[in-house]
């Protein structure tokens, strides 16, 4: 339960029409299982407890009488457990029969919860048997237990306030208005859904579709539990199909006809986070709620949902070249509109032979070929200085060359060293200045070529090197349209490979996967034997897990010590303990300590969900203090990082 995360569970069990004893025992051994493997919200099918396809049967006061009993049982057994359950049953109320949710808590029932919508057309007859609970708001006695009925019910755990569960039924999901969305409005972060959804071809994909979307649409963890083998099939087939999802994405998925748990973690302060920086979620209907208390113990939550370690990166390979293309598509089209809007048909821009001038060369080759303006007015331009190596001059060179841009060549040595005379700075002492001198001698060259010809200059920077600061300011910081702004280092590295894989040009794809090779470095610092000296991930640390802590922070605004937790299951077997906490550290001391050169920002497009732009997503005092996060880093224990 620590960083707000919750194990939840689907559960299909193996029952038999109308064997409510067989069907009892079933959901009780389940229970068991979810109390051992530490699952706190267990969600069961609808009607389980009798079988959904009962049909007529549910007329029989036997049948009623006996799922009643059961309810009791299951209740009782409950009783030692530790956790939250949902299990479906026929249930009559005030002489009329109803679809119902029984929510079971340490030997209690907490309430009932009456399906709303009844599907009565194609295979379905529920409004032959079932009335809609809209309206139903009472409480009746079970046993000897006083309980709540009806619709509005949210269930509120007391040691983890932000785990406030609503629960709707099958078709109540399937309809144009589903209740889970007043649900949400009255600030419910998980939605139980028990279902009997039966299986026709193409409707898994649907199902899943509407499961997710629901989700995303109301920010919120999603389980849905629907009826599988056991199910009569007379006319029908049931699949069993369940799925835990969370803010539009998919945390686990059972297979297809079959029976058993599915779960994973729910991540109640991510929901939290988003619900709270969206200014158009209104949780405003709290007062028209009942809500009912149940109890958990604090335990920890070990992690199986799988943490993505490049949470920038398009993950899904099948759906890789869409979002490439898509974020590529992006960049292009906003310096496009700046180059219309000015009035421009020629640019500046510096290429070093790395992957960040690399790809801003060829989205402005997009950008030109989208305005049908000949590549020679992009001006690509080396500036090879003390650091420079062969490798990366000539795959600067090669690069402009297959993309048809106009080559310039300008030394800066040469300006360098007399900057270095006027300031009275000595050559052969390797410090900031020596590396600052020619970052600013680089920019003021593409400034001023800019001017020359009625030109812009085009930024290469990264989001990567701005949340760290790596960058010199009015240097290599300051452009006129920077189009990497927001695609931070991880994300770079892929849309350039795959461009490579993609272009149809052998000779350019060659020079790219050869830039893909080579180390990231500002190449500042005298090369050692004709090789690089300076590897920028040796000095501020791996960019994959910087993109992590930023991507983390700024996304769902977690704490340290959360995102440290994810790091260390993200990356286990790549990176020691000590080693993330380090570098994690060194993140958010740089990250606060540079903010004055994100102030003042040029132009640029945004990308994905996280950016930094002063005038866009990230409104940041430049004096904030870093000390309350660097504090909860600095106290975790020796044994945490062991």
């Amino acid at each position: 339960m620590r960083d707000g995360f919750i194990k939840v569970a689907a559960i299909t069990p193996e029952i038999k029409v109308a064997d409510v004893e067989y069907n009892c025992e079933s959901i009780c051994s389940y229970m068991k299982r979810t109390e051992e493997e530490g699952i706190k919200v267990s969600v069961f099918p609808e009607l389980c407890i009798t079988g959904y396809s009962c049909q007529d049967l549910f007329w029989q006061d036997r049948l009623l009488e006996v799922a009643e009993n059961a309810l009791l049982k299951i209740t009782e057994y409950s009783r030692y457990l530790e956790g939250i359950y949902f299990v479906g049953l026929p249930l009559s109320v005030n002489g009329k029969l109803y679809n119902v949710a029984a929510a079971i808590s340490r030997g209690k029932i907490l309430g009932i919860v009456p399906k709303i919508y009844l599907p009565n057309y194609n295979e379905f007859y529920e409004a032959r048997h079932f009335r809609s609970g809209r309206h139903l708001n009472t409480c009746i006695e079970i046993g000897n237990q006083k309980v709540p009925v009806g619709s509005n019910l949210i269930f509120l755990c007391q040691e983890m306030p932000s785990l406030k569960i609503a629960v709707e039924l099958c078709e109540d999901l399937w309809v144009p208005n589903p209740p889970s969305i007043r649900h949400a409005l009255a600030g419910a972060t998980v939605i139980v859904n028990l279902s009997a959804s039966d299986e026709i071809t193409g409707k898994s994909l649907y199902r899943r579709d509407l499961v997710s979307g629901q989700s995303a649409r109301l920010v919120c963890g999603y389980i849905y539990a629907s009826a599988g083998n056991g199910e009569s099939t007379q006319d029908v087939v049931y699949s069993g199909h369940n799925i835990v999802a969370e803010n539009g994405s998919v945390l686990a998925e059972s297979e297809l006809f079959s029976v058993g748990i599915t779960c994973s973690e729910l991540d109640l302060q991510h929901i939290e986070s988003d619900r709270r920086r969206m200014t158009t979620f209104h949780t405003d209907k709290e007062h028209e709620y009942s809500w009912i208390s149940f109890h958990m113990k604090k335990r920890e939550t070990s992690l199986t949902r799988y943490i993505d370690p490049m949470p920038f990166v398009p993950s899904n390979s099948v759906d890789r070249n869409r979002r490439c293309n898509e974020i590529l598509m992006i960049q292009a089209m906003g310096l496009k509109k700046r180059l219309e809007h000015i009035g421009c048909c020629n640019v500046i821009i510096g290429i070093s032979g790395g992957l960040d001038s690399t790809l801003a060369l060829l989205v402005t080759v997009k950008a030109f070929d989208l305005l049908s303006l000949d590549r020679k007015g992009i001006v690509a331009v080396t500036m090879p200085g003390f650091g420079t190596t062969d490798r990366t001059y000539d795959n600067a060179v090669k690069l402009i060359r297959c993309l048809g841009a106009d080559f310039k060549e300008i030394s800066i040595v040469n300006a360098v060293n007399t900057h270095f005379s006027d300031i009275g700075h000595d050559s052969d002492i390797y410090d900031v200045t020596y590396e600052n001198c020619q970052a600013r001698e680089r920019t003021q060259i593409l400034m001023d070529l800019a001017n020359k010809i009625g030109g812009i200059v085009v930024g290469t920077g990264d989001l990567s090197e701005l949340a760290l600061g790596w960058a010199t300011y009015n240097g290599d910081h300051m452009s006129m349209y920077a189009v990497n702004a927001s695609v931070p280092k991880t994300l770079v590295r892929h849309l350039v490979k795959y461009y490579a894989d993609t272009c149809g040009n052998e000779n350019l794809a060659e020079t790219l996967y050869n830039i893909l090779d080579t180390p990231v470095s500002p190449e500042l610092l005298p090369p050692k034997k004709g090789e690089i000296s300076q590897k920028t991930e040796d000095l501020v640390g791996p960019y994959e897990l910087h993109d992590f802590f930023l991507y983390h922070m700024l996304r769902y605004g977690s704490d340290p010590l959360k995102i440290y937790r994810l790091a260390t299951y993200a990356f286990k077997g790549r990176y020691e303990k000590d080693f993330i906490l380090k570098w994690e550290k060194s993140f958010y001391k740089r990250f606060f300590s540079q903010h004055f050169k994100r102030s003042c920002l040029p132009d640029g497009p945004k990308v994905g969900t996280v950016a930094v732009s002063p005038r866009g997503d990230l409104r940041m005092p430049t004096d904030a203090c870093v000390s309350i996060w660097l504090k909860e880093l600095n106290e975790i224990d020796e044994t945490v990082v062991k």
